[in-house]
């Protein structure tokens, strides 16, 4: 549909890409990715037409649909929800009048008459029309979209400039969902999106029944979705097979097996090299010396990219609080008429990572202020634990910063021991590099000086921290960071986030509030699931238990979890993939073992040969991969 050829992108000074060649096809599924500053957006608005290149060119295929949602920066005003996003379906509308006109019409003429037929042809091919397009389901798909993406019934009359920025992209979202382009071009489309919406995206894109390329930075959500990851990395971009889990693996392949070529190439240039010096001058081995620095002259270099730095930095660690650190005894909150939650009973004990789920609205934000001492409670009562120190990072954490210290300065206040270097690497990490580490945090945006908020939080940690979705904004590098300095924290988290990789990994217990009502789930947010899907029973008396010298009992062990249809239907789809790929190998192995039999040179003989152990060793991976997932899909049976 779309195709690049020798595509360069430059930002000022810098390069960001050259020499890209991609063929976007009809069927697309690619996830970009990269660091951040990459041109993974500015990618992403040259396929859409909204940036050209400064060299290469870019050819579309005629007739072809995209819709682009950019990260941010969309209003929409004037219309309710509903009606903003049947303005999809203008055609579809004028058709439906169409077709009420010519009844009308039909209405006034006489029925022997010649116009009478003409109008009646007409209004049975507008109809047929209307039929195919599914023009009697425009406003159930509208109903389909909104609910999916977490608009409730009561806000579809809303008008859309009454919902913010975040909610105005989720309508974007919808519009462009509901008009199915033939190619989707979404940058960050999950960034507003609650856990349960981007699930359902996830789910839509996988039926999508045409083409999309997406930037995210959701490990999860891309493992879902798409079917091939491009790396822009080094001023190129690089295309792995799989998901971002595949693209991991596959990267640190094509890692090992470039060093190995170069330490090989390296070898034999010493060799070469060591033969020249030892017997440059000697007569008898000139003929041989000059065949060595032709030889050598003709080696083309491998060149190893740069490595990418990997940031390990010990957060210091609080002082320890009581065993426990907070505890709700039938504790109630509501906004006037407005009941969040009602009747929670739970504890929390010191070490415990909590995720808070729900739909937005719920009262995620509510419960986490209360712990947090900012939000009193209606009824009931909350007892913060022995020498436990709430820490409360909010979604607009920035308005407590000083908005005159520069970072580098403000940083090294909360973290007098560490070097200017370490606290360089930390700002790096959060993705303030080179001269911005220099800077006023007043002249930062709101979600730089959020990220700056939670790189101060960890460099002087209490041993209770509150966190208020804290993925917002990060890039993976810093995801990890931010993931790996949890893990290693000894104090204790209650935090919210929609990154469904990010709490996976770091809750060891799941919160669910829906309904007024607090459920204590224990395990991360796959536990959850499975429980909620009918994996087991929830044992609510371990959370509520009344509070004694005795400690908790153990939680009785799990029963063997199942993964969901999705992922079961995708390994089985994964297993034929991998069937068609080794019929091919094993045909292009027969193909060069064939061409072994007939010699033309030692240099063909040696690069068929090279080619024939590499397609060995593509099929031996590809037979494991098939037996592994065989066994994962038999499992589930």
């Amino acid at each position: 549909m779309i195709q690049l050829t020798g595509a360069a992108k430059r930002y000022g000074p810098k390069i960001l890409f050259q020499d890209v060649d991609w063929l976007v096809t009809p069927n697309e599924r690619t996830g970009i990715v990269g660091a951040n500053g990459t041109g993974k957006s500015s990618i992403l608005k040259v396929l859409a037409g909204f940036e050209g290149l400064d060299s290469g060119t870019i050819t579309v295929q005629k007739g072809l649909s995209f819709g682009y949602l950019p990260q941010e920066g969309l209003s929409l005003s004037g219309r309710t929800v509903f009606a903003e996003c049947m303005t999809v379906f203008a055609g579809l509308r004028a058709l439906e009048d169409e077709q009420e006109q010519l009844t009308h019409r039909m209405a006034e003429l006489d029925p022997a008459a010649e116009e009478y037929a003409q109008v009646a042809d007409r209004f049975h091919r507008a109809e047929s029309e209307f039929r195919a397009r599914d023009g009697y389901a425009i406003e159930a798909q509208v109903g389909t979209v909104l609910g999916g993406l977490g608009f409730p019934t009561r806000d579809w009359k809303r008008h859309t400039e009454e919902f913010s920025g975040g909610w105005q992209m989720r309508i974007a979202l919808a519009k462009l969902l509901l008009e199915k382009p033939n190619l989707l071009l979404l940058d960050e489309p999950t960034n507003h999106l609650d856990l349960e919406a981007r699930n359902w995206l996830e789910d839509y894109l996988t039926s999508y029944p045409y083409g999309f390329v997406l930037v995210s930075h959701d490990r999860y959500f891309l493992d879902c979705t798409v079917r091939r990851v491009a790396e822009l990395w080094n001023k190129g971009l690089h295309f792995y097979t799989g998901g971002y889990t595949r693209y991991e693996a596959q990267k640190q392949e094509r890692r090992a097996q470039l060093q190995a070529a170069y330490d090989n190439q390296q070898d034999k240039i010493r060799q070469l090299e060591a033969f020249i010096s030892r017997f440059r001058y000697q007569a008898t081995k000139a003929k041989q010396v000059q065949s060595r620095i032709k030889e050598l002259e003709r080696i083309e270099r491998i060149e190893l990219p740069p490595e990418e730095k990997t940031i390990h930095f010990s957060f210091p660690q609080p002082k320890p609080s009581g065993r426990v650190v907070a505890e709700f005894k039938n504790v109630a909150k509501s906004y006037g008429e407005h009941r969040v939650f009602a009747g929670a009973n739970f504890y929390i004990e010191r070490g415990d990572r909590v995720a808070l789920v729900g739909v937005n609205g719920a009262g995620k934000s509510t419960l986490i202020k209360i712990l947090a001492g900012t939000e009193p409670v209606t009824s009931g009562e909350y007892i913060l634990g022995h020498n436990a120190q709430p820490d409360y990072f909010a979604q607009d954490q920035y308005k407590e910063l000083d908005a005159n210290a520069r970072l580098l300065d403000d940083l090294a206040t909360v973290a007098p021991r560490a070097t200017n270097t370490e606290l360089r690497s930390i700002l790096g990490c959060f993705l303030f590099s080179e001269d911005d580490v220099f800077k006023s945090i007043g002249v930062l945006s709101g979600g730089e000086r959020n990220r700056y908020a939670l790189a101060r939080m960890l460099m002087m940690p209490s041993n209770f921290m509150l966190l208020d979705e804290p993925t917002n904004h990060l890039d993976m590098r810093a995801k990890d960071v931010l993931l790996n300095s949890l893990q290693d924290y000894t104090g204790t988290v209650v935090f919210v986030s929609h990154d469904r990789y990010f709490i996976d990994r770091l809750a060891t217990r799941v919160f669910e509030i829906e309904d007024g009502r607090v459920t204590v789930y224990p395990g991360n947010y796959e536990d959850y699931l499975w429980r909620k899907q009918g994996g087991g029973e929830t044992d609510l008396r371990a959370a509520a238990q009344p509070l004694s010298g005795a400690a908790p009992q153990p939680t009785a062990k799990l029963p063997e979890k199942r993964v969901n249809p999705l992922k079961l239907q995708k390994m089985k789809e994964r297993q034929q993939a991998i069937e068609q790929e080794v019929n091919r190998l094993e045909a292009q192995i027969a193909n060069y073992e064939a061409q072994l039999a007939n010699f033309v040179s030692v240099e063909e003989t040696l690069r068929t040969t090279e080619l024939l152990e590499a397609r060995r060793t593509d099929l031996t991976a590809r037979i494991a991969e098939w037996e592994e997932v065989g066994q994962l899909i038999e499992a589930q049976g």
